[in-house]
């Protein structure tokens, strides 16, 4: 690949990466810092959260105001929601997602988290690891965020202590073991100072590791996405009103994982039919191959029954097709779970009614103890096992989140009230 191509492939990659902490381990203020020092913030802005921190009798710039967006936030001093910003640098573009973290607000960590690459959990050096810098791992491994950095922020409060440090990454290494979490990067910082964040400061020489803004911007995400399955959900079928394109009959969707060339043997599913490739396309022409995350349209060689919610796959690759499953729940409504009434379950691009069967555990994820209930309520996460109306096509969400992960809705007002991810039969 030439510098060029290089360049350019790095400079269309999105990063999308989430913030967790408990309350005053300084998130907002992390996520300010690496706007300003990144210059990714306007001249208004700056003017604007300066007039906010001198009305609140404080000098400087307080750069956490660059994320609590909301004004009730402001006046409590804390974030009691997701918080998006997006940024780039020369090297990549950036989705943040500043989470609250408090318990309270599980459900919008859990929202945040599903669909970053990278989450940062903040941890205060004069703390140590908290119950609350547990759960947000543990929401971080439950979701399946490939990559975690342990921000340990306010080494300025402890002189900068490579022995505090150490001490620190010894203690959440052996959480993190537990969770199954192997992608982890420990960097000290001082987030108010901005040492360790986009600049390396000189008070850190200590510490031989990355910056923060170093790693996100070098980070390898390629293998985030699941290459091997091709999994290909039908959101549309395209007929044209087009007297010279009276028989062109095309599947619209994106690639959620995996490749795809023309001439591959394909299989529709539920149904289990089977065809060839016969054109991809894009909007720009006709390709040999497309990859995920790829929005194509898709043409066969033969006259099938498909439909919106049918997925085509390789003919040698065999995901789950069933009615039944086993699923970590994570309730988002204020309305309690109702155990055997029928909700809608929203799957790739397949809608189906659905009955919460039985709860198997909740997980307390303070402590991680498995707890009997039969009711799940706002903000629970729990081991549940679902009974669907229509087949659905998935796969293990550690495989595959693309297409192991699900939304439930309450038919009667729309609602989301439950995201879930399909475990191991």
């Amino acid at each position: 690949m030439l510098d060029s191509e290089r360049t350019s492939l790095a400079q269309s990659e999105l990063l999308r990466f989430i913030t967790a902490g408990s309350v005053d381990d300084g998130k907002s203020t992390l996520i300010g810092r690496l706007l300003h020092d990144s210059k990714s913030i306007f001249e208004d802005q700056l003017t604007s959260i300066t007039h906010t921190t001198r009305k609140r009798g404080s000098e400087g710039v307080d750069l956490s105001l660059l994320t609590d967006g909301l004004q009730a936030e402001r006046e409590q001093g804390i974030t009691i929601d997701v918080a998006y910003r997006y940024f780039a640098t020369p090297r990549r573009k950036f989705i943040i997602a500043d989470t609250p973290g408090h318990e309270q607000y599980t459900r919008n960590m859990v929202t945040g988290a599903s669909t970053a690459n990278l989450a940062v959990i903040l941890i205060d050096a004069r703390k140590g690891v908290l119950t609350q810098s547990r759960r947000h791992a543990f929401l971080a491994s439950l979701v399946g965020i490939p990559h975690l950095v342990v921000a340990i922020n306010k080494m300025d409060l402890v002189e900068f202590s490579q022995s505090v440090f150490e001490s620190i990454c010894d203690e959440f290494a052996v959480f993190a073991q537990k969770l199954d979490l192997r992608n982890v990067t420990y960097i000290p910082m001082s987030a108010l100072h901005g040492d360790m964040v986009v600049e390396r400061g000189d008070r850190l020489d200590w510490y031989q590791g990355v910056t923060l803004m170093s790693l996100l911007e070098t980070l390898s995400i390629e293998d985030d996405i699941n290459r091997e399955d091709f999994r290909f959900p039908v959101q549309w079928v395209c007929r044209p009103h087009m007297p010279e394109l009276h028989d062109f009959r095309g599947y619209m969707g994106r690639i959620e994982s995996g490749s795809i060339k023309v001439g591959d043997h394909v299989k529709v599913l539920p149904s289990g039919l089977s065809s060839r490739i016969k054109e991809i396309r894009v909007y720009e022409g006709a390709l040999a191959e497309a990859f995920a995350p790829q929005s194509v349209t898709l043409t066969i060689e033969d006259q099938l029954d498909i439909s919106r919610g049918d997925m085509l796959t390789k003919a040698e690759e065999t995901p789950r097709v069933t009615k039944n499953f086993d699923a970590m729940l994570c309730w988002l409504s204020e309305q309690s779970l109702d155990l055997g009434r029928k909700y809608l379950i929203k799957q790739s691009t397949r809608i189906a009614k659905v009955i919460i069967d039985q709860v198997g555990y909740r997980v307390d994820v303070n402590t991680l103890v498995h707890e009997d209930v039969s009711v799940l309520k706002m903000n629970d996460i729990a081991r549940v096992t679902l009974k669907v109306q229509l087949n659905l096509v998935c796969d293990d969400y550690a495989r595959n989140r693309a297409t192991g992960c699900f939304i439930v809705i309450d038919e009667n007002t729309n609602n989301t009230v439950a995201a879930g991810m399909i475990m191991p039969t």
